[in-house]
């Protein structure tokens, strides 16, 4: 059994397409690799992690079943090979609509905090919009990693989430902190490359957020490996991104994170 001070870290960017569920599959299967417990919640209803990683969304119960309290959540849990996971489908969609309550932005709390004992660490894939579903990530995380692709559309989103994290840090999450930004599909060889990196450290200077030393590269082998639901690590262990994403796992772990 793990220890109580489990680390729960939400994977999230506004954006779409940055790649926020390639980030999250890469920790879930890293940080195991590593000896670590982990466990991954796909938060997001297009359920693209529940896919990558060769989980079940069909039989299996899922996050919503669990959030509307009609599964306990160790109930839910999928053992698989990069790790743990709890699944999402389609249904998650109607959270906005189900979700109305008093305190519907702590539904996911209360699941974490049922499951921290079990584990080292907690990765939530969150969806590409700052919803219900976000805020109820981001009410139980502890840190917040911001894949952004490597073009100046995605670093100018960033003010946004870095407004919206200063607002469930003041009403729902005083512990809350921002791990970093992830520059992701980043070629260093390029001007343009450099130009971003540039426009990036300025950004996360001006924002206050840190950004991480890791540069995931741009690889077709990362939708090759997803395609065939398998792990990165285990698809191509000696591919360029496969080494940068362990190189990130190993960051953050060096911070502490």
């Amino acid at each position: 059994m793990a220890d109580k001070n489990c680390i729960v870290i939400s994977i999230s960017n506004q954006k779409g397409g940055v790649g926020k569920t390639t980030t999250t599959g890469a920790l879930m299967a890293g940080f195991t690799k590593r000896g670590h417990r982990v466990l991954a919640i796909d938060l997001d209803p297009q359920g693209n992690l529940t896919f990558s990683v060769k989980g079940d969304n069909e039989i299996s119960a899922s996050i919503y079943d669990v959030l509307r309290h009609e599964v306990k959540p160790q109930h839910a849990v999928q053992h698989l090979e990069c790790g743990d996971l709890i699944s999402s489908n389609i249904l998650l969609s109607s959270a906005e609509l189900d979700f109305i309550g008093s305190g519907r932005e702590f539904l996911l709390r209360d699941v974490i905090e049922s499951l921290r004992v079990y584990y080292d660490y907690i990765f939530i894939d969150t969806p590409p919009n700052l919803g219900i579903l976000t805020i109820n990530a981001f009410a139980c995380s502890d840190y917040i990693v911001v894949p952004v692709l490597s073009d100046i559309f995605s670093l100018q989103g960033l003010a946004q989430l870095h407004d919206s994290v200063k607002h469930i840090k003041e009403y729902c999450n005083p512990k809350l902190e921002f791990a970093g930004i992830l520059l992701t599909r980043f070629n260093a060889r390029s001007v343009l490359g450099k130009e971003i990196l540039g426009t990036a450290k300025m950004i996360a200077k001006s924002l206050d957020i840190p950004l991480f030393a890791t540069r995931i590269r741009s690889s077709v082998t990362v939708s090759e490996a997803q395609s065939a639901q398998t792990s990165l690590l285990k698809y191509a262990p000696a591919n360029g991104a496969t080494k940068d994403y362990m190189n990130f796992v190993d960051e953050l772990l060096k911070r502490g994170v």
